[in-house]
């Protein structure tokens, strides 16, 4: 074998061994999702590389490769898209150009990305929101939201609320032709945390009259107390969301301050007085035992760095919405939660599941067994397709 030969088969092998990931039996279709896989994995490792030569911050290249999937508010033969702000917040409004005998259907939708990433602008959410307005005769708003590293906690969280609330308006909803008892907010990833947090937040809010109707929460993260869950632990290293990027990412939600980071992922940031707030989060009494399946609840290390003193965010209910308690629970609007059973957020769902059905909620739950994270976005997938006909369909019946 010559050695041009030689350095080609080398190549090929490390090519092969970079594409490869190992998935579970379940997965449909599991070379496109290594491909997706590697296609992430390649823009994380230059990201990394680039912010060890200090040259530029993690998150903001990573910010510069989903650049690229960005699309302008394009309209086409089903739907008119426009771009406008609701209170200053930027958001793209999506409406049917049928005609509609009847006040429509109102989605409010927060995109996903760790409070540091995405946009409404980004293809697979744009796609999203069309098929969404188009299939359900309904007027989406997708919003944007200021970003980490440059704003923290709770800069994404009132964004999305002044956008909401605006949006709530009789005069706004009548502008667009929505039907104020017909409204309902919707999000996935961090897009599902925020969005269970504002649904919180409006309960309580009395210069909002207009209430939702429904909030659907797809694979949501909701609380960063205990990064050791079962969910954490089985899928550490999984495609697309692992355990560290996590981290990485629930850390600047508050900070640039990585020692939060390294606190959340020894599990030693939560301080000893904010102890009773464990037992909003106790996987142990929330889950279901076949999430369990022989996994043994770990007490925490509390922290004596007084982290939490510096940045007490990670303790808030606006952030956190597992820690509310069941009299913030009581009264919210009909649910549905979306958890898959390859992710590191999937026992978040599934707890907010129980607590919101022990507060007397109605929920549907839907669990998707050969599910990861990001796969209601995975588009041109047969799970995708599956996931977001379900989704649809539950809007259709509910909303």
């Amino acid at each position: 074998m010559g050695r041009k030969s030689l350095y080609l088969l080398m190549l090929g092998v490390f090519l092969a061994c970079y594409v490869y990931t190992p998935l579970p039996e379940n997965i449909e279709e599991p070379w496109r999702l290594m491909w997706l896989n590697t296609h992430l994995k390649t823009i994380v490792h230059l990201a990394t590389f680039v912010e060890l030569l200090g040259l530029n911050h993690f998150i903001d290249s990573m910010m510069i490769g989903m650049s690229f999937s960005e699309v302008p508010p394009t309209s086409d033969e089903n739907v008119t898209v426009t771009e406008t702000t609701f209170n200053d917040v930027p958001v793209r409004v999506y409406v049917p150009k049928r005609k509609s005998e009847a006040l429509r259907r109102g989605m409010f939708y927060i995109h996903g990305g760790g409070w540091c990433l995405g946009s409404a602008a980004l293809q697979n959410y744009d796609l999203l929101s069309r098929w969404t307005a188009d299939r359900l005769d309904a007027v989406v708003i997708s919003t944007d939201y200021r970003l980490a590293p440059k704003y923290h906690f709770p800069t994404q969280f009132e964004d999305v609320y002044n956008a909401l609330r605006w949006f709530l308006q009789e005069k706004v909803l009548a502008k667009y032709g929505v039907n104020p008892e017909r409204v309902g907010v919707s999000g996935d990833s961090a897009g599902g945390n925020l969005a269970a947090a504002v649904t919180q937040q409006l309960l309580g809010d009395v210069d909002v009259k207009i209430k939702l109707k429904v909030q659907s929460l797809i694979y949501p993260a909701l609380q960063p107390l205990d990064l050791d869950s079962p969910s954490y632990r089985e899928n550490s290293d999984f495609s697309i969301l692992s355990k560290s990027l996590m981290a990485r990412f629930w850390s600047e939600y508050f900070t640039t301050d990585r020692s939060l980071e390294k606190a959340m992922l020894s599990h030693q940031h939560v301080p000893v007085e904010s102890s009773h707030l464990f037992k909003f989060v106790n996987w142990s009494s929330l889950l279901p035992e076949r999430f369990i399946k022989g996994h043994v609840y770990s007490n925490p290390t509390y922290d004596s760095s007084e982290l939490s003193k510096k940045y007490p965010g990670f303790l808030d209910v606006r952030a956190a919405p597992l820690l509310a308690d069941d009299d913030r629970l009581r009264g919210l609007p009909l649910t549905y939660i979306i958890t898959c059973q390859h992710d590191v957020l999937r026992d978040d769902g599934i707890m907010y599941v129980t607590r919101l059905r022990n507060a007397g909620v109605r929920v549907t739950h839907n669990h998707v067994e050969d599910g990861f994270h990001g796969a209601l976005l995975f588009l041109n997938s047969k799970i995708s397709y599956r996931m977001i006909n379900q989704y649809i369909s539950w809007l259709s019946e509910n909303l």
